[in-house]
């Protein structure tokens, strides 16, 4: 066998068809497009219609409410805190804020923020810098002997107005 003896199994390739071209081709005029219509003009593709019935993004039910306003913090918990301080993640004698807290692997990300929960037992005095906490996590932190500085949220730009929600 040589390299010029080589050609596709029989039937694996087809001609493309050739529209266009003459009434006796049986494609000629519209193309196979018909007469008028939106189908017949280029660039058509109409998505999610399904021909006059009420299409499936209309049937399903919708719910609730999704603001534009909404936060979405890094959630720390005390008892995490205190496990990274225990394992010389976190030095306790520095102050704590987001970026000692994703170094050390407490936090993945900042989000708009950290925020303290008081779930688990914190033993060590500790500053901490964050955007929120928790009233019960606060106790917690000034029971140790520590405190908390919440920092100003961070302001976010919506449509034509800066929000501080």
């Amino acid at each position: 066998m040589k390299l010029n003896e080589l050609k596709p199994n029989e039937g694996s390739v087809k001609d493309r068809k050739r529209v266009g071209r003459g009434i006796a081709s049986g494609t000629g005029k519209t193309c196979g497009h018909g007469q008028k219509g939106q189908k017949s003009r280029s660039g058509v593709a109409i998505k999610g219609f399904e021909g006059g019935q009420m299409p499936l993004y209309r049937r399903l039910p919708k719910r609730g409410f999704n603001s534009p306003f909404s936060k979405e913090y890094a959630e720390v918990n005390l008892g995490r805190l205190q496990k990274a301080i225990d394992d010389k993640k976190i030095d306790a004698k520095k102050e704590i804020d987001v970026v000692a807290l994703i170094e050390s692997g407490v936090v993945r990300r900042e989000l708009d923020g950290v925020k303290l929960l008081a779930n688990g037992e914190l033993t060590t005095k500790v500053t901490l810098k964050v955007a929120k906490a928790s009233k019960t996590a606060i106790e917690a932190v000034e029971k140790a002997g520590g405190k908390v500085e919440l920092l100003p949220e961070k302001v976010k730009w919506v449509g034509k107005k800066y929000s501080e929600t």
